[in-house]
């Protein structure tokens, strides 16, 4: 609710990986409703069984599959009513050339999100927080977090205004310093949620 994610919308999942929120997804906008779940080739290599086993038989008919990588994202005009990147902001500061994940240019993804994004459309981010001024290079790559400030800052300027957080993912024990897969902090890290506004 806090995304404004309704019926009948056009919601694009970007990052989508094995499509846990691209199912929740599914079942809010309904069968006149569409999710594009997207993907680059390194996230499908990762979770090909999940989303083999969750797209199977067609049990999700109001989800398309979307793979391309962020650099070469391309979206039909004005064509989406809604964007979600969960726990996925701090991966365009993530390299892995050996395992097919290339250096990402945020400014060129948010360029594609400002094409495909109707006016008035949001985009809703959710990530696990990192140390407040800490280097996204680094803390992306290793701790797989992302400053909240560094998210403002990627979109300033852009087609998408800030528009509201919500705390309802907070957690003020978490000290942001280790990775968010570390067995003391996974599913439990201090995290933001924001949500911006299509101009």
């Amino acid at each position: 609710s806090f995304f404004e994610i309704t019926p009948k919308m056009t919601v694009l999942d970007l990052f989508s990986g094995g499509g846990y929120y691209s199912e929740i997804l599914s079942g809010v906008v309904g069968s006149q409703g569409t999710v594009l779940s997207h993907n680059n080739e390194a996230y499908l290599a990762f979770v090909n069984a999940e989303v083999t086993s969750r797209y199977g038989d067609d049990r999700l008919p109001n989800v398309r599959q979307l793979t391309a990588e962020a650099n070469a994202l391309k979206l039909e005009p004005s064509s989406i009513d809604a964007v979600l990147a969960v726990l996925t902001w701090h991966d365009f500061y993530y390299v892995d050339p050996a395992n097919n994940w290339p250096e990402i240019d945020t400014v060129k993804v948010v360029e594609a999100l400002c094409s495909g994004v109707k006016p008035g459309g949001v985009l809703g981010i959710v990530d696990h927080v990192a140390a407040a001024g800490s280097d996204p290079w680094d803390s992306g790559q290793n701790l797989h977090r992302i400053d909240p400030d560094r998210i403002r800052a990627d979109l300033e300027g852009s087609c998408f205004a800030f528009e509201a957080e919500s705390n309802v993912l907070r957690n003020p024990d978490d000290d942001h310093g280790k990775s968010m897969g570390d067995p003391s902090v996974r599913g439990q890290t201090d995290r933001v949620v924001y949500r911006f506004r299509r101009n």
